[in-house]
């Protein structure tokens, strides 16, 4: 299993690869090696910046010699004409990373400012937005950090790290109770604990997931009016999440109703980037 950092770095030598290739040809036929100069990232919309501390990885993983001075962090709240920080160094280096950063950057400020809305909406709640598998190929570990950033909480990073029976499993395993206990005997044998939680669709249902010691019980596709009172019907016994076509305007009524979290595929699936440029300035 690879780490947070060695994926992230191979992320970056996809980014290159498919980006700068064996060189940008217009830089370097038009910029002179010895040139130096500077560009700052300007911020040029309202949301929540995040994305600077990879923006650091990109820049010492292509020319080390760079030096990037921060002046707003990861988090924080940004409007147009702010300076998020200025990097120095070579023109040839500054010009071919300015378009994989900007993507970067842009990406996850775009899904930092949608999860603070969302979380916004919940706000005087114990309830915490979630995010789902719906990201980007290759991006999620990126996508989720931003996630985070944006004050939401994560689910589960992929396949490996929760166990997660769903609608499908349940039918195809014969029941809640089978798929349950097949997947404890399937960790014991592998030497794996993790979390059980377990998808619901009705009263029954959530019974039966109670029963046999689900970690975490999903409502799917609950009407708020259904989802108190399941919450009522978990009564502590497990940790509660509410999915399936929430959206910002239905979200405050599932938080009111006590769930723990409410899982939406929106802050990461169709978000569109914060915008932003990065401009030569003085050095």
């Amino acid at each position: 299993m690879k780490t947070r950092d060695e994926l992230i770095d191979q992320l970056l030598d996809l980014a290159f690869a498919e980006d700068v290739g064996d060189g940008d040809a217009t830089t370097l036929s038009t910029i002179p090696a010895s040139e130096q100069g500077a560009q700052h990232l300007l911020v040029k919309e309202e949301g929540i910046l995040a994305g600077v501390e990879i923006a650091r990885k990109v820049f010492e993983k292509f020319d080390p010699t760079l030096k990037m001075t921060v002046y707003i962090h990861d988090g924080a709240h940004v409007k147009p004409g702010d300076i998020a920080f200025k990097v120095t160094g070579a023109v040839r280096s500054l010009l071919q990373t300015e378009r994989i950063m900007l993507n970067i950057m842009q990406r996850m400020s775009g899904i930092a400012t949608q999860t603070a809305r969302y979380q916004e909406r919940l706000k005087g709640l114990k309830t915490k937005v979630l995010d789902t598998r719906k990201t980007t190929p290759g991006l999620r570990i990126l996508e989720k950090e931003a996630v985070k950033i944006g004050g939401g909480a994560n689910h589960r990073m992929g396949l490996f790290d929760m166990i997660l029976i769903k609608d499908n499993h349940v039918d195809f395993a014969g029941g809640i109770p089978q798929a349950v206990e097949a997947a404890r005997k399937w960790m014991k044998e592998n030497g794996k604990n993790l979390k059980i939680e377990v998808e619901t669709r009705n009263a029954a249902e959530i019974d039966q997931a109670l029963a046999e010691g689900a970690d975490r019980i999903m409502f799917d596709n609950f009407t708020p009016a259904q989802t108190a009172e399941a919450v009522k019907q978990v009564a502590g016994r497990a940790e509660t999440e509410s999915s399936g076509g929430i959206t910002l305007d239905t979200l405050r009524d599932y938080g009111e109703a006590g769930v723990d979290f409410i899982s939406v595929g929106a802050l990461t699936h169709s978000v569109k980037g914060l915008d932003m440029s990065f401009k030569h300035c003085d050095a």
